[in-house]
């Protein structure tokens, strides 16, 4: 797959985003505007369908596609693609009037009322039914469009429900994992303590508030039992297309690092990742160039899904939006470089919520490419027109893939293992977080990482990063170790290998499931250090990186058995032992920093193993980002300035794809401006 366009029907970078005529069908001539409009603004797919059940089927059984029909047919007509969703993110009136089983119940044993969105029950027989239902009759009537491109299923699935129903099937889940065998069960949930046995399965409830919450193995069993049964939810619904449209590729859109499931799974179930990017722009206290990279982190993570393939950003705003604290709207340029950067990282669509502002309701005030002023003369129509034009200048890019050398560790098991844990400090764990700080030195030395399960194959990869692996699961600890063994560079962290993948607790010493061999050490204790202590890591007179570095948070305290000490802590009763060290093992070399290391001290060490890896770090300016995209012997480089002043930077010879000039050696980029150079191999 790796160099092919998503779609050969539209071989380019798409433009567009959601639309919703069904909300203006007693509007005709704003429906025939918005087409002309969308010429304009160089759009060529738009996404149709989305909680658009009400309209689809307004009683049961009576299904109106007419007006679908219309819409796809003088879209096609004009150039402009249809991205066809299923409308089963929210359901109309009738539907919960008639199956109260649809509705969701909260942990609290609560069943909700009629509204909201995503406020099912998707274990219900019911809602199943009917979605398959509507399902069929989109794949019948639509699944032979000369316009169709891709299948949609719901919208940023997410919740849980904790009825009956879905009890039941989580015992179902819990029988399978632990083989029907309740003393399985007890003892990796270690349910001995306070007295928790179960003697049967049907004792078990799902975690609540005023119920069980205190087993860490039944939290975490909940956690993957809401991602199982979404997935089984998802295959019900990609099903019907799987049957009917066998050559229409199927998706659903994520959501910014969502905590509540495990998007590494659900991405198995999809042909296309794609993700809806709503970044807090335009905070005083934070520069533009810090905000973006936390998006490129997002960006990254669902581009590592499917490295082989581009991914689509699916949803994002040119202007604001109306739910964050503060909805700030976007500052001249800064659209511009925002969507390059999706495209930068993987992307082969900008896409928008929304085409057009809904006159009332909630979303009535969400940022949008037409206003409800109803005019193209705007700044942002203009910027989203600029955008399309560039897209259009960049099409050779798409089909295009990253292809990193390096690659950082990010579980979502171990996330909401660490998170539950009764232990360290609630208020410094930030797991996601310190992921980020290490994504983000990579990003500032220019080099692409990708970021992956510690599951996923590490063939290809010359280092890879795994900060505070918490949670060994089966295997990983082989799997780390045929990686360094062959010649990789493993960077491990202090909360390394604490439990196993029901949390219960390794023995013998941590990093624990086999990774004390591999790092050649063991961790005696942790000294979690408040907001405003500090300590030392002063690197030994040998070591490749020298000085001092402040440490933060956590301070493991670690006996070497045959590894070599590379640093040492200055201060407290463990002043003089290790704090990072390295062990040779087999062609390659695991290192552990123990401590929590502030981020130049994290950065010096990187980068000399990045040297002695052989993967060369770029040098920036500060403010820019760059990030290489590449088919067959072609490479496409791009450099995006997020800062306000001119830069200089220097370039490999070749075109700049943007103003089609050469380029190489010294360049200036401007503020606020992108260059993309195509550089032959």
């Amino acid at each position: 797959m790796t160099g092919s366009t998503l779609f050969s029907k539209l071989p380019k970078l798409l433009h567009g985003g959601d639309y919703n005529p069904e909300q203006w069908l007693d509007r005709p001539d704003i429906l025939e505007e918005d087409i002309r409009l969308m010429k304009e603004a160089g759009v060529n797919v738009v996404t149709l369908g989305v909680f658009s059940w009400s309209v689809i089927e307004p009683v049961e059984g009576e299904f109106h596609f007419t007006w679908l029909h219309d819409i796809m047919d003088r879209l096609y007509e004009n150039g402009i693609y249809t991205v066809l969703s299923t409308p089963s993110g929210a359901r109309p009136a009738w539907l919960d009037e008639k199956y109260p089983s649809a509705l969701r119940t909260s942990r609290k044993r609560i069943q909700n009322l009629h509204g909201q969105r995503h406020n099912h029950c998707i274990t219900s027989p019911d809602y199943r039914r009917l979605v398959r239902a509507v399902d069929e009759r989109l794949a019948e009537q639509f699944g032979a469009h000369p316009g169709l491109i891709l299948w949609h299923l719901s919208n940023e699935l997410g919740g849980e429900c904790a009825c009956e129903l879905c009890q039941e099937k989580f015992r179902e889940f819990l029988r399978r994992k632990y083989h029907n065998h309740i003393e399985e069960l007890n003892q990796q949930w270690w349910t001995t303590f306070w007295s928790h046995r179960y003697n049967d399965f049907s004792q078990i409830e799902g975690p609540a508030a005023h119920g069980e919450k205190s087993i860490h193995g039944l939290n975490l069993d909940w956690k993957r039992f809401t991602t199982e049964n979404t997935i089984d939810f998802l295959r019900s619904e990609a099903r019907v297309f799987r049957e009917k449209t066998p050559e229409i590729p199927i998706t659903t859109n994520f959501m910014h690092l969502y905590p509540a499931l495990d998007y590494n799974k659900l991405s198995k179930e999809i042909d296309i990742v794609s993700w809806d990017s709503y970044p807090r722009y335009g905070n005083p206290d934070r520069s533009l160039y810090d905000i973006s990279a936390e998006n490129a982190f997002d960006h990254v993570i669902m581009r590592s899904f499917k490295k082989d393939r581009p991914f689509m950003m699916m949803e994002s705003v040119p202007s604001l939006v109306n739910w964050h604290e503060f909805n700030k709207a976007k500052r001249p340029g800064e659209h511009r470089v925002t969507a390059l950067q999706a495209i930068a990282c993987g992307s082969d669509t900008v896409q928008y919520f929304q085409w057009r502002k809904s006159r009332g309701s909630y979303e009535q005030f969400h940022g949008a490419v037409i206003d409800h002023l109803g005019r193209n003369d705007t700044r942002v129509f203009r910027d989203v027109a600029e955008v399309g034009a560039l897209l259009e200048t960049l099409s050779e890019v798409s089909g295009s893939t990253v292809r990193s050398k390096a690659a950082l560790l990010f579980d979502w098991d171990n996330w909401w293992a660490i998170e539950d844990a009764a232990a360290f400090s609630d208020k410094t764990k930030k797991y996601p977080q310190t992921c980020l700080n290490m994504f983000k030195l990579f990003l500032q030395n220019g080099v692409d990482v990708d970021v992956i399960s510690s599951e996923e194959p590490l063939d290809g990869y010359e280092v890879v990063v795994a900060p505070m692996l918490y949670l060994i699961k089966p295997q990983v600890a082989d799997h780390l170790k045929k990686f360094v063994s062959g010649g990789g560079q493993l960077i491990g962290t202090y909360i390394t290998g604490y439990v196993n993948e029901n949390t219960l607790c390794y023995l013998g010493g941590f990093p624990g499931g086999g990774l004390t061999e591999l790092f050649g050490l063991y961790t005696e204790e942790i000294d979690t250090l408040y907001p405003k202590e500090k300590n030392g890591v002063q690197f030994v007179s040998d070591a490749p990186v020298s000085g001092t570095f402040s440490a933060r948070d956590y301070c493991e305290i670690v006996k070497i058995q045959d590894a070599s000490v590379l640093a040492t802590y200055t201060d407290d009763f463990y002043s003089g032992t290790p704090a990072v060290t390295v062990h040779p093992y087999g062609q390659g070399n695991a290192y552990y920093v123990a401590a929590r290391m502030e981020e130049d001290g994290m950065n010096a060490l990187l980068k000399q193993i990045l040297a002695d890896a052989g993967i060369a770090c770029r040098p920036l300016p500060g403010g820019v980002e760059y990030h290489r995209r590449q088919k067959a012997d072609t490479a496409y480089d791009f450099y995006i300035n997020y800062t306000t002043q001119q830069q200089e930077i220097s370039v490999e010879s070749g075109v700049d794809l943007v103003s089609g000039r050469p380029v190489g050696g010294t360049e200036t980029i401007e503020p606020l401006g992108v260059m993309v150079c195509r550089v032959q191999l």
